[in-house]
């Protein structure tokens, strides 16, 4: 194996799992249980000091030397000019790309986790931030079809924009929304829903998903420990 994925089965993690899997590059699994609390061990933290994960090490870095990454978004742009896949050359088509792929970590990613939150997980019901974030949530999914109504995927040809996007896409419900209302958002959900890659990396440690969290998950993921690092 020549690179290390610090990994667990959430829409940040199935980034970074699904394109390892679209591009076929061997990986050595390493599971950062966030609801244990392994985000915050020292040894993780040198790799991503923001005791988020996923985190990547690649033993064959560009210089031949190993390199760590933390944060998704760039993983993602880092393995795309790794094996030169899913990353227009063309600086045009390119730049598209990266703009799709920013409107996730400044958007999408971010607003549709706090109605996931707030819907969810909220130790208290908060009508304003609930309907704050579910009417966030509607208006960028209307963005993402109006999108897809002009391409059929979000840059033009399948990339790292999809594979960005699409974990988030994939617990709609529990963000207030039916694919029915975005019926270019659907089209494409079920389309990238299809793909093998796709399929491969949500399904590592999907076993894993907990379907109700306990108060110790519960305070590794909001609670104070945040704080104390």
């Amino acid at each position: 194996m020549t690179l290390d994925l610090y990994y667990w089965p959430t829409p940040n993690g199935w980034k970074v799992s699904i394109m390892l899997e679209e591009t076929e590059i061997p990986y050595n699994l390493i599971p950062i249980n966030i609801m244990a609390g392994d985000q915050f061990q020292p040894e993780f933290l040198k790799i991503s000091p923001n005791n988020k994960m996923p985190a990547i090490v690649d033993l064959n870095g560009p210089d031949g030397n190993p390199i760590s990454i933390f944060e998704s978004g760039a993983i993602l742009l880092y393995l795309a000019e790794k094996t030169g896949r899913f990353i227009p050359e063309n600086p045009r088509d390119r730049y598209r790309v990266i703009q799709w792929l920013m409107f996730q970590m400044g958007g999408v990613g971010p607003m549709l986790g706090q109605a996931h939150h707030f819907r969810q997980y909220a130790p208290e019901k908060i009508p304003y931030a609930i309907e704050r974030y579910t009417k966030e949530t509607s208006r960028l999914y209307r963005v993402l079809d109006l999108q897809l109504s002009q391409f059929e995927y979000v840059a033009g040809d399948y990339s790292i924009a999809d594979i960005a996007i699409y974990p988030w896409i994939v617990s709609h419900e529990k963000q207030g929304q039916n694919l029915a209302d975005f019926p270019n958002l659907k089209r494409w959900f079920e389309t990238v829903s299809q793909r093998p890659g796709v399929t491969r990396g949500l399904a590592i440690l999907n076993e894993s998903r907990v379907k109700k969290m306990d108060e110790t998950a519960k305070e590794n993921l909001f609670g104070a420990r945040q704080f104390q690092q």
